[in-house]
């Protein structure tokens, strides 16, 4: 019995270990990543964002960026905004529950309620319509957008999104343990902080292969925020939830007319891209796909210049995709990073995939 005692005394000892160096370490967190814009309340959410003004007659119209899943604001800011300074009004935030942002009142758990957030945050800065950026994750808030706000909607660009049911629906096992009540809550509280800035390093690589992480983009972007544990609860929600809201949201795809362009890459090693960025194609009328070789899951940053192409796309320029497209893949060629480290992933609708 004795035996016992001790065994649940040392369990509880590592417990409240786990807890102390998990609240140390977002602490430290915090203070090496403090706000970089300003906020707002929304709809009873503390929403942080930037908002970059444009210069008179600017020549685009204003720009909305949507970061995905595990990132912040900055992952779009850092790659575009010195592209489009004083080109375009922007404006990038932290989705609720991300970065800075505040979840809000038991809402914002959807992609169709952060975009109806969104709408509300463009509405308190002036902002009519915009063209609608979305990434990975952000690419399903960027869908809910363009079906639900085509009043606010300019045109729709999409990075490595994510936005279909994919079969099985599985995602990371963490995510859907995050989820379930206390249990999820004692795993966030204590062993995501640890573990996750452990694998940090090697996850990102693998985001980013087969093509190189850019130096300092882990730190430059803050993605340790995400390790914070109301931070990651709100995004293991995210993650778990979008297969079943994906099955309700993508046969009103089609409902969609805003102008839209899709780039993704056929070495994305996170989202099925033939799935999710041909379904797309499939079911926006007039949608264009950009189809990049070699390209992983962040064209945000490996070809912001392609990114931008597309923005302007969309906007009503004139701007052959395909040959900015083909530019980027004799740049990224050779490009072998993360080779024997991390999986290809293959989709079982291959067929899908361009030719």
């Amino acid at each position: 019995m004795n035996l016992i005692y001790a065994a649940l005394a040392l369990l509880m000892a590592l417990v409240f270990t786990l807890a102390g160096v998990t609240r140390a370490g977002s602490w430290l967190i915090e203070r090496r990543n403090p706000p970089v814009g300003d906020f707002a309340d929304i709809n009873g959410a503390r929403i942080h964002y930037v908002h970059v003004p444009a210069r008179e007659n600017a020549e685009l119209p204003p720009i909305v960026f949507i970061h995905g899943a595990s990132a912040n604001l900055r992952d779009q800011m850092l790659p575009l905004r010195p592209l489009l300074e004083g080109r375009a009004e922007m404006l990038f935030f932290d989705r609720p529950g991300a970065g800075w942002s505040a979840r809000g009142p038991g809402n914002n758990e959807t992609p169709s309620a952060q975009a109806s957030t969104i709408a509300a945050l463009m509405d308190h800065l002036g902002i009519r319509k915009a063209i609608i950026a979305g990434h990975s994750f952000g690419g399903s808030v960027t869908t809910a957008f363009g079906n639900e706000h085509p009043d606010k909607t300019l045109g729709l660009v999409f990075m490595a999104p994510a936005t279909h049911p994919w079969p099985g629906g599985a995602t990371a096992w963490y995510y859907n343990l995050t989820t379930i009540p206390i249990v999820g809550r004692l795993f966030s509280e204590t062993l995501t902080y640890p573990s996750g800035t452990l694998q940090m390093n090697t996850a990102t690589a693998c985001v980013f292969a087969p093509n190189k992480v850019p130096d300092s983009y882990v730190a430059e972007v803050a993605i340790p925020l995400v390790l914070r544990p109301n931070a990651f609860r709100a995004n293991a929600t995210d993650v778990a939830g979008l297969y079943r809201y994906t099955l309700d949201a993508a046969p009103h795809y089609h409902d969609i007319k805003a102008p839209t362009v899709v780039i993704s890459g056929d070495r994305d090693k996170v989202v099925y891209a033939a799935i999710h960025s041909v379904g797309l194609v499939r079911d926006i009328a007039g949608a264009e796909l950009v189809w990049v070789r070699n390209l992983g899951h962040k064209p945000d940053w490996i070809a912001p210049d392609l990114v931008v192409g597309a923005i302007e796309k969309v906007a009503g320029r004139d701007v052959d995709l395909q040959a900015m497209a083909k530019a980027v893949e004799v740049r990224i060629a050779n490009d072998t990073y993360g080779a024997g480290k991390c999986a290809d992933i293959k989709a079982p609708e291959a067929e899908l995939a361009p030719i």
